[in-house]
């Protein structure tokens, strides 16, 4: 099966072939996938090397050049290390680039916190003119990729390690957009990225004991769908929030702002609190962190056990 990895670099070549203004740079990776964009579309690949905030500041110069910039490397060297770069060249010059980063939360499971990087999502939201998109499947990245990267904006495609396994309709997939993959009436589960698995499979055990919960996927981060979380809120007044990212300034916040008016919300939020000092495989850091599919029922029938003896006391 196909990396999401390598979608990434099959739809360089795909957009690289119809629009001569795309120009890639990379810091020192993905090379063996990148040559066929390297051959297909001459003088538009280069490779920085690992100078991050340098290959954002050159981005910023091929835009004002009107070209269209793709610049990929690991997530806590292209948004970390370079968040000054890209605060100033891009926040404050409101220029265009699309950012493709690899490795982002602890996808770098074996080589430790140094290639950790959970706090991506939160420092990019903070630009208005950002669009932050998480793929977890191929498709996802080709279509929103297609669809934002010319825009003019601030473009984040933060790419999944792993992949979900959900096969979406092309239709559903749009910016700004969030999915409802199964419905259900007792409890919401708003989730990005691979999580979007385990929480499948979580709701499939809760509805043997006849809980029916609505899982909400968001391949779109910034802009969020509030309308569909509202509706969906509105519904079941309990929701667990799912993000491989930092505890702080994620899509929780997002979905406490859009539910504020809504009474009596039970809220329950799964996140990345702290460093993960462990090096070991991608799934048993998933466990250690509460990313499991037994960890989101134990979390849910606690909830529902709370609430039912809230109102019986009262």
């Amino acid at each position: 099966m196909k990396t999401i990895r390598q979608e990434f670099a099959d739809t360089m070549v795909e957009v690289g072939l119809k629009d001569p203004k795309l120009v890639v740079l990379v810091g020192d990776i993905s090379h063996g996938i990148l040559q066929k964009f390297n051959t297909a579309c001459q003088d538009r690949y280069y490779n920085i090397g690992i100078c991050e905030p340098s290959i954002v500041g050159m981005s910023a110069g091929l835009y004002k050049s009107g070209l269209i910039p793709v610049v990929h490397t690991i997530a806590p060297f292209l948004i970390e290390r370079s968040y000054e770069q890209i605060k100033l060249d891009f926040g404050y010059q409101k220029c265009g680039v699309n950012l493709v980063s690899v490795g982002g939360a602890f996808d770098y499971s074996q080589l430790g916190c140094s290639h950790h990087c959970y706090a991506d999502i939160s420092l990019m939201k903070h630009f208005k003119r950002a669009n932050i998109f998480f793929s977890a499947s191929c498709m996802e990245f080709n279509i929103l990729f297609k669809q934002a990267y010319n825009n003019g904006l601030i473009n984040y495609f933060r790419i999944a390690d792993n992949a979900h396994d959900v096969e979406f309709k092309k239709e559903d997939i749009i910016v700004g957009k969030g999915i409802r993959v199964t419905e259900g009436n007792d409890f919401t589960i708003v989730v990005i990225g691979y999580q979007l698995k385990p929480a499948l499979e979580a709701g499939k055990y809760l509805l043997n004991k006849n809980i029916s919960v609505e899982v909400l996927y968001f391949p779109t981060i910034k802009p969020f769908d509030k309308d569909l979380v509202i509706e969906s809120i509105s519904k079941t007044k309990n929701v667990l929030v799912v993000e491989e990212a930092s505890k702080s300034d994620g899509i929780y916040n997002y979905v406490l702002d859009a539910t504020k008016e809504i009474n009596d919300v039970n809220y329950q939020h799964i996140a990345i609190d702290d460093f993960i000092h462990e090096y070991d495989t991608y799934e048993n850091l998933c466990r250690k962190n509460g990313f499991s599919s037994e960890n989101f029922v134990d979390v849910i029938l606690k909830t529902l056990k709370t609430k039912v003896l809230e109102t019986i006391g009262q």
